[in-house]
């Protein structure tokens, strides 16, 4: 669930991995680390990226999801997970 504290001026950033041809796999949110979004960059152009947006790193644990109730589980999964899960 969304914080009542939503603060735009706020940006933070979860690495999720660094693939073995140098790009960044990382998770890009403003206002709430909840609701990112996926992006891959090149080492220097995230380094660049992060410094313009003064953004705040999370660790995995501050960045892992709260587990509510078990319907809300199906939801809990980012584009990273889903590229490794086969649908029907």
């Amino acid at each position: 669930m969304a914080s009542s504290n939503f603060d735009i001026t706020r940006k933070f950033v979860r690495v999720m991995r660094t693939l073995p041809n140098g790009l960044i796999e990382f998770e890009f949110a403003v206002g709430d680390p909840d609701v990112a979004v996926e992006l891959v960059m090149p080492k220097a152009a995230f380094e660049e990226f992060c410094a313009a947006n003064h953004v705040e790193m999370l660790t995995a644990a501050k960045a892992a999801p709260v587990e509510a109730d078990a319907a809300d589980a199906d939801f809990q999964w980012n584009l990273h997970q889903a590229t490794h899960q086969r649908f029907r």
